[in-house]
């Protein structure tokens, strides 16, 4: 798989993961639908560190892009595993409040790198989707936190539920722009590296000329 496939690739798993964790934060009528939703934000988050881990290996060179990519996949797994591991309930939600804080600076970095070339295409489709990840994200990782304090006064977590829920849909619509962006930065990228190979002199012509204007 080269680069621009593997960038694509991970843009679209990253997509798919977020929009399936923001599904997660749909309030459940019953416990049978709770626990669904557990497990698909647990399948989203994994979708959104595999995608993120693929974007960076697509990488070629050291890169702000890059380094938020790692971040945003280490986060994700920090979340899976506030998810998944059998902590205590506070230690558990201390690991997702922590793993989407890292998603948040992971996209902030991410989007330092869009500044540095403003003819790349799709420029303002990766702008606005690493903000709005990053937003999102900072707004689940409050949201947590305040559901933490709740918790601990025997409040109601509704506030702090409604919070994560339009944090998590506000990354959703980033990655969606991303993913767009994405597109349309590699498609740039393989139509450069089409026409430069288009354009080189075939060396054994060349090589003839040289010869017949000796």
């Amino acid at each position: 798989m080269d680069n621009q496939l593997k960038e694509i690739v991970g843009a679209t798993l990253a997509a798919i993961g977020t929009i399936i964790s923001a599904v997660s934060t749909i309030p459940a009528k019953s416990e049978k639908m709770e626990k669904l939703f557990d497990g698909l934000d647990i399948v989203g988050n994994s979708l959104q560190g595999t995608g993120n881990a693929l974007q960076a290996d697509g990488q070629s060179g050291p890169s702000l892009e890059k380094v938020g990519n790692e971040i945003q996949a280490i986060g994700n797994s920090i979340v899976v595993a506030g998810l998944t591991l059998d902590l205590e309930n506070e230690n558990e939600e201390k690991l997702v409040i922590a793993g989407n804080w890292l998603q948040a600076l992971g996209g902030a970095a991410a989007l330092g790198d869009e500044f540095e070339d403003p003819t790349a295409a799709g420029q303002i489709f990766n702008i606005n989707g690493n903000l709005l990840q990053s937003i999102g994200n900072s707004l689940q990782a409050y949201g947590g936190t305040i559901n933490l304090k709740e918790k601990e006064r025997g409040g109601s977590e509704e506030s702090a539920n409604n919070i994560i829920a339009v944090g998590s849909w506000i990354q959703a619509v980033g990655s969606v722009l991303s993913l767009i962006g994405t597109i349309q930065e590699e498609n740039q990228e393989i139509s450069s590296e089409s026409s430069e190979e288009n354009n080189e002199p075939d060396s054994k012509s060349s090589v003839w000329l040289n010869e017949e204007l000796l």
